[in-house]
């Protein structure tokens, strides 16, 4: 083991750091990022196929869907973990090889079952992939190469999202090979493999080492709040909302605080525990935090709902509904492309101006469905899909940056185990609630349903927003410190 800075501007062991990194070792972290975000949601438009070609219950097709995201967030701060003590290039490349495997499983399964038990792997393994990467992109970029490269990860979450219902109903709509439904999952196999091929060769094996402790007890107490308190956010609203969920609600609570006590025991020792409140004492860490669990949770619920009025409503099938959702992609990708330049000139004003944006869209399909109802052309929408998606990409892109600029190069995998963890928190909380909103008035119809959400979501973006006024005026990086690190490649 040997003492290196852990924002690394060349991971390549031929010593051309003069040049920095490039490219390659980013493009190899975003296509990981890219399949678990676009798997969390491409799999929405196969659903009618899985039930026809497998045989699949409600309760099956229910599970398909929450069960990666239980396990993806049910396990992201063990992840984050793991990746300080055994290297952070070794989980990512665990991560997306295992993803690979579960990718093939869920695309070759004979039943529904296997799919659903394959469909859980899937979601572990992404949680390894998102905690790595945001780390990852710290150890290898310093300063301004770091904003960028953490504008191209939010562009890439966000147009993975927002693409998930185009690019799976293409897929299916193609039928490569008579496979149906099942190229939405064989298509992560190539792309993955590359990743798994390429990662020893780009990406820097970063780790705390004797640091990074792990405590069993604090691991199960931990995992047990989380899924107590994702299962009922994820099930609730299809099933009603019965007892045990709200039991579940209350079991969570308990379980964070024996959770708290277990912390507290661990620093009594002088351990660092999993669940280190430490960074969030920074004002741009916790601020932007908050705010990026409340962009999320309007994020979701957003591409839930709009989703269920193109399709219900205006009675659009998976292509012609990925082809609206292409309008706000596209507007995303400019302003996360945009991001980077307006922080350094606006600072914080660039989240709270990216949030006003993102409300502003919300209020011009707001406007569109109350004139035209689930009639008239599809385009009355797109100036406020356009104007939401850019400031979207804007918001989003400016509280990475802002958060994981404010991160210790120590704390970096802490930290990004709970910003992922708080995401998926947030997702699941938001299509919890509006996702309700949106099912209590659709007897009333898709249009209704889908303006009052709109008003939700406005509120929720304001509130990010205002979270944004108490950011710093700039984000700048923190100072590096050593960490322990293993050779920064394999040539």
């Amino acid at each position: 083991m040997t003492t290196l800075d852990n924002r690394l501007t060349d991971p390549s062991p031929a010593g051309t750091r003069d040049t920095g990194p490039g490219p390659l070792p980013l493009a190899v972290l975003l296509s990981g990022t890219f399949l678990i975000v676009l798997d969390f949601f491409i799999v929405n438009v196969a659903l009618p196929s899985v039930q026809t070609d497998l045989g699949a219950g409600d309760t099956t097709l229910a599970w398909l869907v929450a069960g990666y995201g239980l396990t993806f967030g049910g396990l992201l701060l063990l992840a984050g973990r793991l990746g300080d003590r055994w290297g952070r290039r070794r989980l990512f490349r665990a991560g997306v090889g295992l993803f690979v495997l579960a990718s093939a499983a869920c695309g070759l399964a004979p039943s529904a079952s296997v799919l659903l038990e394959a469909r859980l792997v899937q979601g572990a393994a992404a949680a390894a992939v998102s905690t790595s990467v945001l780390a990852l992109i710290g150890d290898v970029y310093a300063g301004p190469l770091r904003l960028r490269a953490l504008g191209t990860y939010s562009t890439v979450m966000g147009v993975a999202a927002a693409s998930g219902q185009l690019v799976g109903g293409v897929l299916i709509h193609a039928d490569v090979a008579g496979l149906g439904w099942r190229t939405i999952f064989l298509v992560n196999v190539p792309i993955g493999l590359a990743a798994y091929l390429l990662a020893p060769r780009t990406l820097p094996d970063t780790r705390l080492g004797r640091d990074a402790h792990v405590d069993v007890l604090e691991v199960l107490l931990t995992t047990a709040a989380l899924v107590a308190l994702m299962l009922p956010l994820l099930e609730g609203p299809r099933l009603g909302w019965p007892a045990w969920t709200w039991a579940s609600l209350g079991g969570s609570l308990a379980l964070a605080a024996l959770v708290g006590l277990r912390v507290r025991a661990l620093q009594s020792r002088g351990r660092r525990p999993l669940v280190d409140v430490r960074p969030l004492r920074s004002r741009p860490v916790a601020l932007g935090t908050v705010a990026q669990t409340t962009l999320f949770l309007g994020m979701a619920s957003y591409f839930l709902v709009l989703g269920l009025y193109l399709q219900q409503g205006r009675g659009l099938g998976p292509l012609g509904s990925g082809l609206v959702f292409s309008i706000l992609a596209v507007s995303y990708m400019a302003g996360t492309r945009q991001a980077s330049r307006l922080v350094a000139r606006f600072g914080r004003w660039a989240t709270v101006g990216g949030a006003a944006a993102f409300a502003l869209g919300h209020l011009g399909q707001l406007l569109a469905v109350e004139e035209t109802g689930v009639g008239g052309s599809v385009l009355w929408l797109a100036p406020g899909l356009a104007v939401a998606g850019a400031g979207m990409g804007v918001a989003l892109a400016a509280l990475v940056g802002t958060v994981m600029a404010s991160v210790e190069p120590a704390d970096a995998g802490s930290v990004s185990g709970t910003f992922s963890t708080l995401q998926q928190l947030g997702n699941a909380i938001g299509v919890a609630v509006v996702g309700n909103v949106y099912f209590t008035l659709q007897d009333q119809g898709a249009a209704p349903a889908f303006g009052v959400s709109l008003v939700c979501l406005v509120a929720v973006v304001l509130g990010v927003a205002a979270c944004g006024l108490g950011l710093p005026r700039a984000a700048r990086p923190s100072a590096a410190t050593p960490v322990e690190v293993a050779e920064p490649c394999v040539p």
